[in-house]
């Protein structure tokens, strides 16, 4: 575990440093039935000390930015900013983060190591009385999210990932996932 500045960063350590990959496909709703979009992204993880919560909790924390474009045509279609946070004391994991569609998600889970894969797995609901979505009227009206869940596959200078976030839109609830493999720049 690489420790910085005295922080122990448990099993965050890993998504220190920039990433990129090009084989992201994004699958979202459409009043049609599924888009489907391939992409390339860029994520910067980067370690920016611990925090203390009310004298008791301490989380080691690193911030992140997210810019997904698509590969037909190069344009951002998601740019996302956010934190990771990971509570040594109860093992937990959090990820809180906002997207500018006035949604933000406070997910929260856990990790485990196997021959040094790091795999860490979050989720959040509307009803969940931990793991929050908190979205602006328009969205609660329109494309009301109501879970998220995340997995995150850690194996040395590579970082696979899949989400899913259900939304309420176009009259059903429907699945929008996305996944793709990061490899770590040099």
């Amino acid at each position: 575990m690489l420790v910085l500045n005295e922080i122990n960063y448990g099993p965050l350590t890993g998504l220190i440093g920039d990433w990129e990959g090009n084989k992201g496909m994004d699958v979202a709703p459409d009043p049609e039935g599924e888009e489907h979009n391939p992409y390339f992204e860029t994520l910067s993880y980067t370690a920016i000390g611990d925090v203390t919560n009310a004298e008791k909790q301490t989380l080691a924390v690193l911030h992140y930015r997210q810019r997904v474009s698509r590969i037909a045509d190069g344009e951002v279609f998601h740019d996302q900013t956010g934190y990771w946070m990971w509570d040594a004391t109860t093992d937990t994991i959090m990820h809180s983060f906002t997207i500018p569609r006035a949604v933000a998600v406070l997910a929260g889970g856990f990790h485990a190591v196997d021959d040094d894969v790091v795999t860490i797995d979050v989720t959040a609901g509307i009803d969940d009385p931990d793991w929050q979505i908190v979205q602006s009227p328009f969205m609660k009206r329109n494309a009301r999210t109501i879970a998220f869940v995340q997995q995150l596959i850690l194996d040395g200078d590579s970082l696979n990932y899949r989400q899913t976030t259900m939304v309420e839109i176009y009259g059903d609830v429907h699945e929008h996932t996305d996944d793709n493999v990061l490899t770590r720049k040099k």
